[in-house]
């Protein structure tokens, strides 16, 4: 009962883009068997910059699931997605949380 009522918000959460929820939807599809669904579900997380995505993508290749292809022009996609969020401001902060993060391990 429970499952079935995280199944439902996790593709809520899909349909209203968050790439997370994608590849957990993609996870669950895989692990009971629904492998054309679960390379959808990755496919589409891949897009939206998905890391975990691209490594359930890789395994699937492995295993004959999905084309050379498919997986380039998910890798690209991904690629295209990551390369769509940075900006200077970004860099900064991640640059910040670096420095900060390193000066606390060293006290």
């Amino acid at each position: 009962k429970d499952g079935g009522k995280a199944v439902h918000y996790l593709e809520e959460a899909a349909i209203g883009g968050d790439p997370i929820a994608r590849n957990r939807l993609g996870r669950i599809e895989w692990n009971i068997g629904n492998t054309e669904k679960a390379v959808k579900h990755c496919v589409i997380a891949a897009k939206l910059g998905d890391d975990d995505s691209i490594k359930m993508m890789m395994l699937m290749f492995r295993n004959g699931l999905v084309s050379k292809d498919d997986l380039a022009a998910a890798l690209r996609a991904h690629q295209a997605a990551v390369d769509a969020t940075k900006s200077p401001q970004r860099e900064a902060a991640e640059e910040y949380r670096r420095k900060m993060k390193k000066k606390k391990s060293s006290k």
